[in-house]
C-alpha cells in the first residue's frame, strides 16, 4: 500500500513538473485527453451561461404541451467535430438560426474561463459555420517555431518570421502583402524581428538592400549578404535614387515585353516581373529601412532639402515598387504626422503593420490607429518581460499576437555569411556594395550576378 502511494505521488509531481517544465509535451501526453472530456461535459452548460443557445422553435412547445411532455430547454450550437492539434482543440459549431459569429468572439473570452483554456479565438468558416480554435498552454512563453516547416510553404517570398498565439507559424509574404511598416520601443524585440527577417531572406535568390543611420551597427555585420548598405543620410538619399532609377528601368523592361495583340495568349500579358521570362526576369530587392526617423529628422535648410528627397523616394517606391519587385521593410520607434509631410503619405502605403512594445498609447495609434481599435489596445497590453511579442495586422483590419524567436546577432551572421554567395550584384546599386575581406572558409559557388536591364 505504501509501495502504492508513493508511486502515485512520485507520478503527480511528476506530471507537476511537466507541465511547468515541458508544457508542450504535457500538453500532448495528458492535456488533450483531459481537456477533451472537459469541453464535452460541460459544453451545453457553458453554452447556456454564456448566451450562446436559442429558444427552442414553437413547434416542439407546441409539441411538447399536446403530448404532455416537459418544455424543451434552450438549443446551443451543434457540434460537427473536435479535432485535437499539438498546442489545442478546435470546436467547430454549426450555430442556430439568429447567430451570428460575432456572438461568438464577443464570448471567446468567457469561453476560454469556462472551458479551463489558455485561449480562445473564433473565426467565421462559412455562413452557419464557426470554429473555435482554444490553446492548452501559453505558447509564446517559451517560442519554439516548428521543427519542420513544408518547402510548399516557402515558396516565393513566403518567410517564417515568428509563432503566432494560437501555435501556428506567422509568415512575411512579401508578393502578398509588398510593404510593412515595424514600430517597436528600445528592448522591445523589434531588433530581433529584424534578423529573423534577414536570416530566413537568406537563403532565398533576393537581393537585401540596407539602410541603417546607426553608422551600419545592426545591419553592417549582416553585409555579406546585402548588395547595397548605407549607414548615413547622405548615401541613403543616394541610394534611394538608384532604386527608384532601377524601378523605371524594370518598368521600361516590362513594358517592351508585354506585346499585347490579338495573337498573344491572355497568360502571357503581364504587369509586372513576375510574368517575365525567367531569362529577363529582374532579381526581387527587399529594403530594410532601420530607425526610420534618423532620415526625416533636419537642424538646417539642406537637411530639410535631403529629408524631403529621400521622403519622396521612399514613397514612390511604396507606391510603385510592387510590381517591380521592390519591397520596402520600414522599422523605427515612432512614426507619425510629427517627422514631416509625406510620412502619413508614406504610411497608407504600408499594408503591413507588426508593433511591438510601445510607450504610449499614441505610438500604438500610429501603426493600428487607422485600421484597428482593437489592436491599438492589445498593443499597449504587451509586458515588458516578454520582448520580442507583437501584434501583427495588415490594412483590412485582422490581427494576431506573435513572438519571434529569439535570434542572436552571431546566429544571423552565420546565415548570412553561409548564404553570402547568393548576394547578386546590382550594377545600378554597384557603389553601395559593402567591401569586406574574404571569409576564410571553403570555397563556395561565386556570387549571383544580375545583368544590367536592357531599356526600351
Amino acid at each position: 500500500m505504501d509501495w502504492a502511494l508513493t508511486a502515485a505521488l512520485v507520478l503527480a509531481v511528476g506530471v507537476l513538473v511537466l507541465r511547468w517544465r515541458r508544457p508542450a509535451w504535457y500538453w500532448l501526453v495528458f492535456g488533450i485527453a483531459f481537456a477533451v472530456v472537459r469541453v464535452l461535459v460541460r459544453y451545453r452548460l457553458v453554452m447556456e451561461a454564456c448566451g450562446l443557445t436559442v429558444p427552442p422553435p414553437r413547434w416542439r412547445l407546441a409539441l411538447a404541451r399536446a403530448a404532455g411532455r416537459p418544455v424543451p430547454g434552450p438549443r446551443p450550437p451543434r457540434i460537427l467535430w473536435v479535432r485535437p492539434t499539438r498546442t489545442g482543440l478546435v470546436l467547430r459549431l454549426k450555430t442556430r438560426p439568429g447567430q451570428d459569429a460575432f456572438d461568438f468572439a464577443a464570448s471567446s473570452d468567457r469561453l476560454r474561463h469556462s472551458f479551463t483554456m489558455h485561449g480562445v479565438v473564433s473565426r467565421e468558416i462559412r455562413s452557419g459555420v464557426v470554429e473555435l480554435a482554444m490553446t492548452g498552454y501559453d505558447v509564446l512563453r517559451r517560442v519554439q517555431m516548428p521543427a519542420r516547416v513544408l518547402r510548399s510553404e516557402r515558396d516565393g517570398l513566403r518567410v517564417p518570421v515568428a509563432l503566432r498565439a494560437d501555435g501556428s507559424v506567422h509568415y512575411r509574404d512579401y508578393r502578398q502583402v509588398p510593404h510593412a511598416l515595424n514600430l517597436g520601443a528600445t528592448q522591445s524585440g523589434k531588433s530581433v524581428y529584424q534578423r529573423r527577417l534577414v536570416t530566413e531572406l537568406a537563403a532565398l535568390d533576393v537581393a537585401l538592400v540596407g539602410i541603417d543611420c546607426k553608422e551600419g551597427v545592426e545591419l553592417a555585420p549582416l553585409a555579406r549578404r546585402f548588395s547595397a548598405l548605407a549607414d548615413n543620410p547622405d548615401d541613403a538619399a543616394e541610394l534611394l535614387d538608384a532604386l527608384v532609377a532601377r524601378m523605371a528601368d524594370t518598368y521600361r523592361i516590362i513594358r517592351r515585353e508585354q506585346r499585347i495583340s490579338a495573337d498573344v495568349p491572355d497568360a502571357e500579358i503581364t504587369a509586372d516581373i513576375w510574368g517575365l521570362p525567367e531569362y529577363l526576369r529582374p532579381v526581387p530587392v527587399v529594403l530594410l529601412v532601420d530607425e526610420v526617423a534618423e532620415l526625416a529628422l533636419f537642424t538646417t535648410k539642406e537637411e530639410e532639402k535631403r529629408r524631403d528627397r529621400i521622403v519622396t523616394a521612399l514613397v514612390r517606391l511604396a507606391q510603385l515598387g510592387r510590381a517591380a519587385g521592390i519591397y520596402v521593410e520600414v522599422c523605427g520607434q515612432r512614426f507619425g504626422s510629427e517627422l514631416g509631410k509625406g510620412i502619413t503619405m508614406l504610411r497608407a502605403q504600408l499594408t503591413g503593420r507588426t508593433a511591438h512594445r510601445v510607450n504610449d498609447e499614441a505610438s500604438a495609434k500610429m501603426a493600428f490607429g487607422d485600421i484597428s481599435p482593437d489592436a491599438v489596445l492589445a498593443t499597449i497590453q504587451i509586458p515588458e518581460d516578454r520582448p520580442g511579442t507583437a501584434i501583427a495586422g495588415d490594412s483590412s483590419g485582422g490581427w494576431v499576437r506573435t513572438r519571434t524567436p529569439y535570434t542572436s546577432l552571431r546566429q544571423a551572421v552565420a546565415a548570412c555569411n553561409a548564404h553570402a554567395w547568393r548576394t547578386p550584384a546590382l550594377p545600378e546599386l554597384a557603389q553601395f556594395r559593402p567591401v569586406l575581406p574574404p571569409l576564410k572558409t571553403r570555397k563556395v559557388p561565386a556570387p549571383a550576378t544580375e545583368s544590367a536591364p536592357v531599356t526600351a
